[in-house]
């Protein structure tokens, strides 16, 4: 008997069906029967399933005589299930890469429940990918198994059949079978969800959701919407037949009334002539099924309103008030804006005609970001060598406590906001400030930038329409105009800045200070962050920070993070780090071995609380050379990087450690320990002799002295690479064994610890 049933129907999507079926069979779990029916589909689905059953034993094929709908063919599937549990999976879409080994591991140890739900994403044409907005009802902290009534937001998850798996025996024990008709997943989710005795969830996306362009066959215009009467009749009938589920009547009754609505308002979906009729019937459901006891809110309740009343006319004129209020809200809204701006923007001029405040400094990163960066050292670093300087720091709300105490906070956009532009006497960014700065006779700027390149900027961007995306190279270059210093970690980035950023500033090559850390912090202040982290005390943590990708629009997740960590053993932990331009974590199954650090404030501290580093083409990679920690370069896309990007040199030719082309190659790294062994650590030491001569713990202080103190002479000497000593890893004196055994991939793995 298999762990799984995967019923699959299929009708009309010869397209995607091959994905489909792939996506199940590829699972890296096994133990499952796959029943495909072709529900007399005229196309050649009933020929590529035969192909599949033909190839592969697990497959059953099951062809129906007559098209019957996808209801009775989930049925027909149902009918040939023999595995523990039963999961429905439409032919359009996807199961995600090991998702069935995620369920079968959340059912074991959530005690074998009657119902698993797990979560979604919609997928577009695009390649974009979002996830349902109510993942957080799949939340796994907290007792489980549980019934509805114990989590009843569950309900609020998209109801259909596919995001589930139903334990068989409660499945055949209460008799379910799907209707007939359009919305066929309603009278099934329901009655499952309230008569399970056991459920649980897995905060896990293991399905993808295909939104077609043209839409579902609930989005065509048709009769069979009103199919919808009968699936609730249905519903409304399984809570009569079963006295103890009475209390979710008024939950249900403000379900179905919401359903209707929706149905009636979606444009396109009802045909002409139809909609008068739909709202009679939908009212005299309404009338029929009505449970007060559940409360409407506010923003429902002119569609609750257009389904009590029942009438097409009283619906469009109450539609036509509410769209005229809107309206004058909108433009109410926007003239207030505007006059809010005028206001700010005189406010400027008159601060600009005022002196300058010459004890004053403010600084940001990133855009309105929080303290952080080569800005944050900085600001610390005044206070620190120039006390007399008042320091503020601009800030969307949202990372104002992630500002020191002692430093003013300041939001974009405001009053005070301009004021500090227009009369400090500096201004410290890694980016540009606002475009409407006007930069004042005796303002100083600093432009700290906020990495070494590896790929092109700035004026070599001209050429790179993909990564430039609309950038106004003139206005570039009049922000650039603004700028007195720019700080440089390395030759190599002095010579790129003044090219691609041509104006008459001075490079301060001084070394960057947010690195200034690295030299400073104690082996007990390493154990600290790595306990505030969750790593455990023996784990050999792994910092994992991609960039970002010009020639992609949505996150690039070529590493599956869960499989690396179990060829890898116990002992491994990895960090995420998503790149900030997205708004996504790298990964969603979140745990004590994958942990996401996406929004921790300070990159500085991901890097001492881990033993290792792996990117692909990311700055941080120079940082974290000055650590004098392993570096591993997952560079499986190349060729794409840097024909969209353009880069400086080619990675792969002077890597600061291991280079690894596949996922499979990074496991062979660190299973055998090349990610820590001699030759990694030549090519890091030739990596920070390079890029790294200068980020010896004092170049704040440096800037500091040079910028404010007026200091030119007797700035604090270089301390030597082969004089420093950053903080060790946590690992650093453990054994160098390998710490995994991994089967051998199928092939040769060519590595750079073998050159």
């Amino acid at each position: 008997m298999p762990r799984f049933s995967v019923i699959v129907p299929a009708y009309k999507v010869q397209a995607y069906l091959h994905e489909c079926l792939e996506s199940v069979l590829g699972q890296s779990y096994p133990d499952l029967e796959l029943i495909a029916v072709d529900d007399c589909s005229p196309d050649a689905c009933g020929a590529i399933i035969d192909e599949f059953a033909a190839r592969d034993a697990r497959v059953q094929a099951v062809h129906l005589a007559e098209n019957v709908g996808l209801g009775r063919a989930r049925n027909a599937g149902l009918a040939h299930a023999s595995g523990d549990y039963l999961i429905f999976l439409d032919s359009d879409d996807s199961l995600t890469p090991d998702a069935l080994r995620a369920i079968a591991d959340r059912l074991k140890e959530t005690s074998e429940p009657d119902v698993l739900v797990y979560d979604y994403a919609r997928t577009y044409w695009s390649g974009e990918a979002v996830r349902n907005q109510f993942a957080a009802q799949l939340t796994e902290e907290g007792p489980a198994p549980f019934r509805l009534a114990d989590r009843p937001g569950l309900l609020r998850v998209l109801m259909v059949v596919w995001n589930k798996a139903y334990r068989r025996e409660f499945v055949e024990r209460e008799g379910f079978t799907f209707p007939a008709g359009y919305y066929e997943d309603t009278p099934w989710t329901y009655p499952v969800l309230m008569s399970a005795e056991s459920i649980a969830t897995l905060d896990r996306v293991c399905v993808h959701y295909r939104q077609r362009r043209h839409g579902s066959i609930l989005g065509t215009s048709s009769r069979g919407h009103f199919d919808l009467f009968e699936q609730y009749d249905r519903v409304f009938a399984h809570i009569d037949g079963h006295p103890e589920l009475a209390h979710w009547r008024p939950v249900l009754f403000r379900r179905m009334v919401d359903h209707f609505s929706t149905v009636f308002l979606k444009r396109g979906r009802l045909p002409r002539g139809s909609r008068a009729e739909f709202l009679r019937k939908a009212r005299a459901h309404y009338r029929r099924y009505r449970a007060p006891g559940h409360p409407v809110p506010p923003r429902t309740r002119v569609r609750h309103a257009l389904v009590r009343l029942g009438t097409h006319r009283t619906y469009r004129l109450l539609s036509l008030a509410s769209r005229v209020c809107r309206r004058a809200l909108r433009q109410t809204k926007a003239l207030l804006r505007t006059i809010r701006g005028a206001a700010l923007q005189l406010h400027y001029r008159v601060q600009l005609r005022l002196p300058l405040r010459a004890d004053r400094a403010v600084f940001s990163s990133y855009w309105g970001r929080g303290h952080g960066c080569n800005p944050g050292a900085l600001e610390s670093a005044f206070r620190a060598y120039a006390p007399h300087i008042r320091t503020a720091w601009i800030a969307l709300p949202e990372h104002h406590h992630t500002i020191p105490a002692a430093t003013r906070r300041l939001r974009p956009g405001t009053a005070a906001y301009w004021t500090a532009l227009a009369r400090s006497k500096y201004l410290v960014n890694n980016v540009n400030f606002d475009r409407r700065l006007v930069k004042r006779p005796g303002q100083i700027m600093v432009q700290t930038q906020h990495g070494t390149p590896l790929k092109h900027m700035g004026l070599d961007l001209q050429d790179r329409p993909a990564a430039a995306r609309g950038t106004d190279f003139a206005e570039l270059l009049r922000n650039v105009d603004k700028w007195d210093y720019c700080l440089s970690a390395n030759r190599h980035s002095t010579l790129v800045w003044e090219r691609v950023f041509p104006s008459s500033y001075t490079t301060l090559e001084y070394g960057f200070p947010r690195n200034d850390v690295f030299q400073r912090t104690t082996s007990a202040d390493v154990a600290r962050l790595r306990e505030s982290l969750g790593i455990p005390a023996d784990a050999i943590a792994v910092l994992y920070a991609p960039t970002y990708r010009d020639y992609r629009r949505t996150q690039r997740r070529t590493l599956d993070l869960e499989r690396v960590l179990r060829r890898l053993g116990p002992r491994f932990v990895v960090l995420t780090r998503a790149h900030h331009s997205y708004e996504a974590p790298l990964t969603r199954a979140a745990g004590d071995r994958l942990i996401d650090v996406s929004d921790h404030p300070s990159i500085e501290s991901l890097c001492l609380a881990s033993d290792a580093l792996v990117t692909d083409y990311s700055s941080l990679m120079f940082d974290y050379a000055g650590l004098d920690r392993p570096i591993v370069i997952h560079a499986d896309d190349w060729e794409a990087y840097e024909a969209a990007r353009g880069t400086y040199f080619d990675l792969r030719d002077f890597p600061p450690g291991a280079v690894a082309r596949s996922e499979d190659e990074l496991i062979d790294i660190f299973a055998t320990g090349h990610w820590r062994g001699s030759r990694s650590t030549q090519l890091r030491s030739a990596f920070r002799e390079r890029f790294c001569p200068y980020d010896d713990g004092r170049a704040a202080e440096r800037v500091v002295r040079r910028v404010v103190l007026g200091e030119s002479a007797g700035l604090p000497p270089f301390i030597p690479l082969a004089d420093r000593h950053p903080v060790p890893s946590a690992a650093a004196a453990r054994p160098s064994a390998p710490l995994a055994t991994v089967p051998a991939p199928g092939g040769p793995v060519p590595l750079t610890e073998t050159l």
